[in-house]
């Protein structure tokens, strides 16, 4: 094909979703109004559409929609809010501000995200301009935390290379900023800001990077410190593998082109992997993330949604046309790729004292769910700790929380509260139960098929009991669910995964790489917990018994071949 063809944007008309937002003045569409609107809880699709720029999804309480519609209410309209805090960091008062939220206008609860964002669910439209405008007070924000921009910028917590996690998160924090959307829209809506632009004039100041339409889809990016790939880094529109050498940080590995999302039986879908395209100095992230973004804002799909993201962009030019256009957009290029290693992509639990000797404490959390349980008060332990804290919060990619940077006077008071209120380091869990993610799914996400978070701890106890028949409680499987194919969990990197399919039914995964240079592929169709359970025990069984030394479950099932494996999301169907 030639290579004027090549570069072509995608044909066909622009979306009704595009149309939407070339209509909104940026990002304000009638919201204001809406919003205002006492007579029902919920938004027009239009300004549902544009709310989630703005860091909300309107969502219903699932488990009470054929209740009250036999009853002719309209459905149980409440709405998430997710906060942006790129690295996962927040202060103590931040969190404490979370709390207090969750508790006045949420449901009681707080999630932590897969990618190291709060989310907050429960919350009614007439509150949504209150919890805003009091997270905004502590210096937080919701803006682009949804939406087709670039979402939360994820980095390694590393406790234990302190000097070189603060300079990962210091860029993760200043690519944030840099791509965070520039209209006054979020201001005026929520924070009383005063009205500054009335038309589309002067479009090119207002959104420099993103333009008048924004993005084609979201747009992911993670920051990867090896030895460990709790990031994904692969799964990310852009990645960055941070290269240290004596600890100092060099710069970063550049990779190109992952996500997880796809449709069930459309093949044109597919999760893919990040590509390593080449090295920059840290000074150079944020150019290249720039020059990135602007690229799939040119030449990304506006016509079908399902094939928007930038891994579809990329594999539909290929991979070096993507890199002439990057270094022509840069006027400089990349250096060559360093040498770099992975060996796990999970957290590592309990007390870790960090090269500048303070102390960092991870907690398991099942499932990122921040809540108060009858004999497990987590919630209010983690408030205590808070309100004694003079370091500061990390949350993980893996849905789990780091008290970090505590001083050693301060550390037999986290230590008093965390014996108080037993809270757990992942101890007494198996290592399958550590190493799992999954996404909300039902009651409240509109997209989901099948239970996931309220489910995977009822199936984990299960398998564990297989587990412990063959002794394999402290192996680590990497093990994800989620409710629907959209990839929220990252499950096209789980050495096991399930997604929904249907009530009670999932799709069975195996096979993906351990530290997540590998995706999994499908083994079983459309099951449910009894055939999950039938079909994996003879597995484990095998596994225990024929396995190499240090073999992990998704190399042994393609070793074994009960999968081939998947280096590329092109060959995910075959």
């Amino acid at each position: 094909m030639a290579n004027d063809q090549l570069v072509k944007p995608v044909g066909g008309p622009p979306s009704e979703v595009e149309h939407i937002k070339s209509e909104s003045n940026y990002l304000r569409g009638a919201l204001v109004e809406t919003i205002g609107n006492p007579i029902t809880g919920g938004l027009p699709e239009d300004d549902n559409r544009l709310l989630k720029f703005h860091g909300s999804y309107m969502q219903d309480d699932r488990d009470l929609r054929n209740e009250r519609e036999k009853q002719k209410l309209e459905p149980s309209y409440q709405f998430m809010l997710r906060v942006v805090a790129p690295g996962g960091v927040a202060t103590p008062t931040q969190w404490l501000t979370m709390d207090g939220l969750a508790q006045k206008y949420g449901n009681g609860t707080l999630r932590v995200t897969t990618r190291q964002a709060f989310q907050m669910h429960g919350v009614l439209k007439w509150n949504l301009k209150k919890t805003i405008r009091t997270i905004n007070d502590t210096l937080m924000t919701t803006l682009a935390a949804c939406g087709d921009v670039n979402r939360n910028v994820m980095s390694n917590p590393n406790p234990y290379q302190s000097e070189v996690h603060a300079e990962v998160y210091d860029w993760a924090r200043k690519i944030s900023d840099h791509l965070s959307p520039r209209t006054p829209a979020y201001h005026e809506i929520w924070l009383d800001g005063e009205k500054v632009l009335d038309s589309t004039e002067g479009q090119a100041e207002v959104e420099p990077i993103y333009g008048p339409v924004y993005l084609p889809r979201k747009f992911k990016i993670g920051m990867a410190v090896p030895p460990s790939n709790d990031v994904d880094v692969f799964s990310q529109d852009l990645g960055y593998i941070a290269v240290v050498e004596n600890g100092k940080l060099l710069g970063f590995n550049v990779t190109v082109g992952g996500g997880m999302g796809m449709t069930h039986g459309d093949t044109s879908t597919y999760p893919q992997l990040g590509r390593v395209i080449g090295f920059c100095t840290p000074e150079q992230v944020i150019d290249v993330a720039e020059k990135t973004v602007t690229i799939q804002r040119d030449y990304g799909n506006r016509s079908v949604r399902k094939n928007a993201r930038f891994k579809y962009t990329i594999d539909r030019h290929g991979l070096e046309w993507f890199v002439t256009e990057l270094h022509n957009r840069l006027g400089w290029q990349l250096e060559a790729a360093r040498a770099y290693h992975f060996d796990h992509n999970g957290d590592r639990y309990g007390w870790v004292k960090g090269s500048n000797g303070r102390w960092n404490l991870t907690l398991y959390v099942q499932s990122g769910r921040i809540q108060d349980q009858e004999g497990y008060l987590l919630m209010t332990a983690l408030r205590e700790i808070a309100k004694i804290h003079t370091g500061d919060f990390r949350l993980t990619p893996n849905q789990n929380v780091i008290i970090a940077n505590v001083t050693t006077p301060k550390k037999r008071k986290v230590m008093e509260l965390v014996e108080q209120y037993g809270l757990s380091d992942g101890a007494h869990q198996s290592a399958l139960r550590r190493s799992s993610l999954s996404c909300v799914a039902l009651p409240t996400c509109g997209l989901a098929m099948a239970e996931a978070e309220r489910y995977l701890p009822v199936l984990m106890g299960k398998l564990e009991l297989i587990l412990d028949e063959v002794g394999l409680r402290e192996e680590e499987i990497v093990i994800r669910m989620t409710g629907c194919p959209n990839g929220c969990a990252r499950p096209g990197l789980g050495e096991i995964s399930f997604i929904g399919k249907a009530p009670g039914k999932y799709n069975m995964y195996m096979g993906a790489g351990f530290t997540g240079d590998r995706l999994n592929k499908l083994y079983r169709e459309n099951i449910g917990e009894a055939e999950i359970l039938d079909t994996l025990k003879p597995i484990f069984h095998r596994y225990a018994i024929e396995r190499t030394q240090g073999e992990h479950f998704g190399d042994f099932v393609i070793r074994t071949g009960y999968v081939k494996a998947v280096t590329s999301g092109l060959n995910f169907h075959d």
